[in-house]
Parts: C-alpha cells; structure tokens; sequence
C-alpha cells in the first residue's frame, strides 16, 4: 500500500498549502458573499414583482383610426 501513503500525503500538502494565507492575494471575502447575496435576492425580488405586474397587465389595443376609415370607405386616396 505505498500507493495509498503517497496519495494520502498529497492531498495533506493540498491541504496545507491551502491553508495558508497569502497576505498579497485578494479574495471578495465573505463581506462580497454577502453583497453579492443580497444582489442576488434584490433581483429576484424585482424580477418576481415585475411578473406579477405584468400579469395584472390588460393587452387590449384601441382599434386603428385609419384602418378603420379605410374598412367604411370614408377616406381617400393616401398623400405619400
């Protein structure tokens, strides 16, 4: 079982190294976790807000004047 031991040692330099702080990286932290979080239900809020909106909306259009006068026969030839 070598095999097993030397794996088992990799994975715990992994681990060490991964544990240790780098003070010139920057990370988002947990202060850009949470800002990022709130972003995040901020939209889906307002993406949620917009389709109840949306489905409160009428798409009734007003029928077309001109199309209309045409159909009666009330309007002349067009000026283009």
């Amino acid at each position: 079982m070598p095999d097993m031991s030397a794996s088992a040692s990799m994975a715990m330099t992994h681990l060490v190294t991964l544990a240790e702080l780098d003070e010139d990286k920057v990370t988002p932290g947990v202060l850009g976790f949470i800002v990022f979080a709130v972003m995040a239900l901020a939209v889906w809020g307002l993406m949620r807000s917009m389709s109840r909106h949306m489905g409160k909306v009428d798409f009734k259009e007003a029928p077309d004047a001109d199309a209309e006068a045409e159909a009666s026969g009330r309007v002349g030839p067009r000026k283009g």
